[in-house]
């Protein structure tokens, strides 16, 4: 059970985080980058996007949906919402690792809020995996 708290509660830090990019995009503020800049540079990078959907908005429906998931699965549901679970979290996962190299590679800036939701996204998948692997 301690497994499944756990991906709750990464799951509901990556939202919150999306959701506050969100509302840096939508409210033309500055994200706070602490000592590490990097947030202007790719908040305006054309990358920022995809099509007219910011990045944002796409971290904040998927990583909402795996909350949505990872909570329902403290109660009684089915085993196939683990599988599901593991689907949305290895999506997840590839789009997160795409996004981090442009940032390293294309980019060439790193931002902390952007690099955090990749480790919540990252941490998701492994708990989800060492579950699946446990699972009878």
């Amino acid at each position: 059970m301690s497994s499944r708290v756990a991906t709750v509660a990464l799951a509901a830090i990556g939202t919150a985080v999306s959701a506050y990019l969100t509302w840096v995009h939508y409210s033309g503020s500055l994200a706070l980058c602490l000592g590490a800049g990097g947030c202007e540079t790719v908040q305006a990078s054309r990358y920022s996007m995809a099509g007219p959907v910011p990045v944002a908005v796409i971290g904040l429906v998927g990583l909402a949906t795996i909350t949505a998931v990872s909570a329902w699965r403290l109660s009684r549901a089915p085993m196939w919402a683990l599988t599901a679970l593991f689907g949305l979290s290895f999506a997840a996962t590839l789009y997160v690792a795409y996004l981090t190299y442009l940032e390293l590679f294309v980019v060439r800036a790193i931002c902390p809020w952007c690099a955090s939701v990749a480790i919540m996204t990252v941490a998701v998948l492994v708990v989800t995996v060492s579950e699946l692997r446990t699972a009878p």
